[in-house]
């Protein structure tokens, strides 16, 4: 039986996009069917659809999809235009501290990291959390007091990594023989989001498109 995946996000980051979204939606509807006034097809229309559609792009890549996910099978690190998705064997180590940082072998043998847009926290931040958990006397509110949300979400991925190392280890000697071959084969990869991208591209491209022929004109 699969257990289901943990993933993290900003609450933050969403609504606010959710808001934009929702904001630009309601423009460019008006600016297409005239709903406050009569719709009209200009090259100042269309600028400024292609920025509320850029405005958009940059929702998507800042709040929408940056989230740190972790499986059965790896642990994935969605930031605004890269991705990283790290088998569990290949991962060496995870803190969080100013933010998620996941420590993994990539190809090659060498050792990659990658730090995570979610829960990003200033140093600031950290020590007046860390100065109020010194004040606590109790000490299980001073782990909570202490404890940053970069810090939980890196304590609960650890949690799902050494599950699966345990269920690898009390399984009978060929199967523990399996999950080593399987850590000595198993590597990272970082790459470039393709839509992340193309949100931004392309109404980027268009606006730029738009301002050179208005000035031409």
């Amino acid at each position: 039986m699969h257990e289901s995946a943990l993933t993290i996000r900003s609450t933050g980051g969403r609504i606010a996009a959710y808001v934009w979204l929702v904001f630009a939606a309601l423009n460019i509807i008006d600016l297409v069917f005239g709903v406050t006034g009569d719709a009209t097809y200009s090259l100042t229309a269309f600028t400024i659809g292609a920025l509320l559609l850029l405005g958009c792009g940059i929702a998507y890549t800042v709040g929408l999809r940056p989230a740190i996910i972790g499986d059965e099978e790896a642990v994935t690190v969605r930031n605004p235009l890269r991705e990283t998705r790290a088998p569990w064997p290949a991962v060496r180590e995870i803190v969080g501290t100013n933010a998620v940082t996941v420590k993994f072998d990539g190809p090659g043998g060498r050792e990659l990291e990658t730090r995570a847009w979610v829960h990003q926290t200033s140093p600031r931040a950290q020590a007046k959390a860390e100065a109020r958990a010194r004040r606590s006397q109790d000490k299980t509110a001073a782990v909570l007091k202490g404890r940053t949300p970069a810090a939980y979400a890196a304590q609960q991925l650890n949690e799902i990594r050494d599950r699966r190392r345990s269920k690898a280890k009390s399984g009978a000697p060929d199967r523990a023989a399996e999950a080593e071959a399987e850590k000595d084969g198993a590597t990272g990869t970082v790459g470039w989001s393709v839509p992340a991208l193309a949100s931004l591209l392309v109404p980027l491209v268009a606006l730029v498109g738009l301002l050179v022929a208005g000035a031409v004109r």
